[in-house]
C-alpha cells in the first residue's frame, strides 16, 4: 500500500480507503473480518456518515482495536440546524466507539441553497466548527458533486479537506474534477476521491448483480476497472475512497497490489480509456431519485 499525505493536516492515508457503507447490514462478525482485513492489507482511513444505514453501529465494533491507528471521517447532512448537526455528532462518535474525528465534513453540497444554508449563522458548519473548539473534530472538509458547488464552498470558507468524484467518465465526458483539484491545491487542501470504480448510473431492468450503489460499479470488465482505477490515483488526489461494496473494495485492492509500482497510465491507455467513455461510458450525476 502507497500512502500520501492528506493534504495541510498532515495525516498520512492509504492511497485507497474504506467506504463505511461496505458494512452496512453485514452481521457484526462478517463486518469485523472485512475491517480487519483491510487494515492487514494496509488500508488506514475509513469515512462513513450518519445516513448510512446502520453503517456506523456496526463499523464501530469493527474499528475499534484500530482506531488509534487510523484515520477516521465523518459527515452530516448540510441542510440541517445547528442543533441537528450536534446530535449527528454526538451520536456518531457513540456508534463509532471514539471520541473524535480526524475530519468531519458537509455531506453532499448539491445547490446553491444548501450551500448558503450550511454556512449561514445557525446552521451546519457553525456546529462543526463548535465541536472542533471542543476537540472533537480536528479538520473540516466537505463533499460535493459538481465543480461549480465546489468552487463556491471553497470561496467561502477555508476547508481543510475536499471530496470529490475523480472518476474517468466525469472526467472526460462532463469535464468535471480538473478545476476542483487545481483550486483545492492552492491552498493544500486534501483531496478524497469518489467513484473511482463507477461507469455510469444503472440502465432500467439491469442486473445489478446484488449491488447496493445507486451506479453501476466496473465489476464486469477487468481492463476498465484497472485503467478506471488507475486514472483516478494518478491525478493530483490523497486517496481514493472505495465503492460501497466489499467486491469491490477487494478489486480496487488487488489492482493496488498489480500495479503498486506502476501506476501511471501510458499515452496509448488514456486513449483506450477515452474510447471507453464512448462505449461504457455514460450520465452519472445527479443522483438519482
Amino acid at each position: 500500500m502507497k500512502y500520501r499525505k492528506l493534504g495541510r493536516t498532515g495525516l498520512e492515508v492509504s492511497v485507497y480507503s474504506f467506504g463505511g457503507i461496505v458494512v452496512m447490514d453485514h452481521e457484526q462478525k462478517r463486518a469485523n473480518e472485512i475491517v480487519s482485513r483491510a487494515v492487514e492489507r494496509g488500508v488506514n482511513l475509513f469515512d462513513v456518515g450518519p445516513t448510512y444505514g446502520n453503517a456506523e453501529k456496526i463499523l464501530g465494533p469493527a474499528l475499534e482495536p484500530y482506531r488509534k491507528e487510523v484515520v477516521l471521517t465523518c459527515k452530516t447532512e448540510p441542510d440541517q440546524s445547528k442543533e441537528e448537526v450536534r446530535e449527528d455528532i454526538e451520536k456518531s462518535l457513540r456508534r463509532l466507539k471514539t471520541d473524535y474525528f480526524d475530519v468531519y465534513q458537509l455531506h453532499e453540497v448539491t445547490d446553491r441553497g444548501t450551500l448558503n444554508q450550511a454556512l449561514a449563522p445557525g446552521g451546519a458548519l457553525e456546529a462543526i466548527q463548535e465541536a472542533q473548539q471542543e476537540g472533537l473534530i480536528n479538520y473540516i472538509g466537505f463533499s460535493a458533486h459538481t465543480q461549480e458547488i465546489a468552487l463556491e464552498l471553497m470561496k467561502k470558507f477555508d476547508f481543510d479537506t475536499v471530496m470529490f468524484p475523480i472518476n474517468w467518465n466525469y472526467w472526460f465526458n462532463e469535464a468535471q474534477g480538473q478545476k476542483v483539484i487545481a483550486e483545492a491545491r492552492k491552498t493544500n487542501k486534501g483531496l478524497l476521491a469518489i467513484k473511482a470504480l463507477a461507469q455510469r448510473q444503472w440502465q432500467e431492468n439491469e442486473d445489478r448483480k446484488d449491488y447496493i450503489t445507486w451506479y453501476k460499479p466496473v465489476f464486469d470488465h477487468n481492463e476498465l476497472s484497472e485503467l478506471a482505477f488507475r486514472f483516478t490515483l494518478t491525478r493530483d488526489i490523497d486517496t481514493a475512497v472505495s465503492p460501497g461494496d466489499v467486491r469491490m473494495l477487494n478489486r480496487g485492492l488487488d489492482i493496488l497490489e498489480k500495479y503498486e509500482n506502476n501506476l501511471e497510465l501510458t499515452d496509448s491507455e488514456i486513449e483506450k480509456l477515452k474510447k471507453y467513455v464512448k462505449t461504457h461510458g455514460g450520465q452519472l450525476y445527479p443522483i438519482p431519485h
